[in-house]
């Protein structure tokens, strides 16, 4: 190896700084795309979060991954079909919340085992549990590729249906004032009514009030804000503050959780085109 790339130095340099200049203007481009056109941006991502790595799994045989994404594309598709049919069932928003809540939690557990067992297997503490360290490590990998991988979708769908669901009750619009006036007994996320008052303890859910004063069911505005990473009242657009709306000090890591899964994005979506396009100028510049 040595012999075979002596003297190309300067090639390699130039091979170097071919990729730093396509990697910051990279950088550059998906910033302003993501800036000027959110929508396709998030959509291209998406697009590219789920077909890349199934193009992997066929090409190495990695059938357990597999029957796995094709089980969540399954159950996300039907999700989505409902989400996007007109008129939505008032049983829809709750549907939807739910299910891409329970991947939110999911994904974050296998993400945390993953991570810990990782560790573990570095501080040699697997040796406790008698477990091979190349068995407790791919255990360890494999859980928090899991994790990551479905932590990433999960969030991607679900402000997909968001949109979809808020535009088609008519409480919400992408720009500009909503549709229909929305009366204080109604929440604005799922349309349905509102039979807890404020400060009561309910059975089944209790509301919540954001800084506006407009009142929502608290799973409601939970999944709006949390899993489908909206920051604005669903009515009045009104900033949120996610901090004070989430007191519980072990759920504020979520907030934290999710703009790891936003900068895990890149990596995976848009980090191989980059190295392709790279690979491709030096293929044709003929370095090696």
């Amino acid at each position: 190896m040595y012999k075979m790339h002596r003297g190309h130095e300067s090639m390699h340099v130039e091979m170097i700084l071919i990729f730093l200049c396509i990697l910051i203007i990279a950088q550059i481009v998906l910033v302003q795309w993501r800036k000027r056109h959110g929508r396709s941006y998030n959509l291209v991502t998406l697009l590219q979060m789920w077909v890349v790595p199934l193009y992997f799994t066929i090409k190495l045989y990695w059938w357990r991954f597999l029957s796995m994404w094709g089980l969540f594309s399954l159950i996300t598709s039907y999700i989505l079909f409902r989400a996007t049919r007109k008129p939505l069932s008032g049983r829809t928003p709750r549907l939807v919340y739910k299910w891409f809540l329970l991947i939110y939690k999911l994904s974050y557990a296998f993400g945390v085992v993953g991570y810990l067992a990782i560790i573990f297997t570095m501080c040699g503490l697997h040796l406790f549990f008698k477990i091979k360290a190349r068995d407790s490590m791919d255990f360890g990998i494999v859980s928090l590729f899991y994790g990551l991988y479905y932590g990433i979708m999960g969030r991607d769908f679900a402000e997909i249906c968001s949109d979809y669901m808020a535009s088609t009750i008519g409480f919400y619009s992408v720009s500009g004032m909503p549709t229909r006036s929305l009366s204080d007994s109604i929440c604005a996320v799922c349309g349905q009514k509102i039979i807890v008052e404020l400060d009561e303890e309910g059975l089944i859910e209790n509301t919540y009030q954001l800084s506006c004063s407009h009142v929502f069911h608290e799973f409601c505005i939970r999944g709006w804000c949390i899993v489908g990473k909206k920051q604005t009242c669903p009515y009045c657009k009104e900033k949120v503050d996610l901090k004070r709306m989430i007191s519980n000090p072990w759920e504020r890591s979520h907030i934290l959780y999710g703009q790891i899964l936003d900068w895990l994005r890149y990596l995976v979506a848009w980090q191989p085109m980059v190295i392709g396009i790279v690979q491709g100028i030096n293929y044709s510049l003929g370095l090696e």
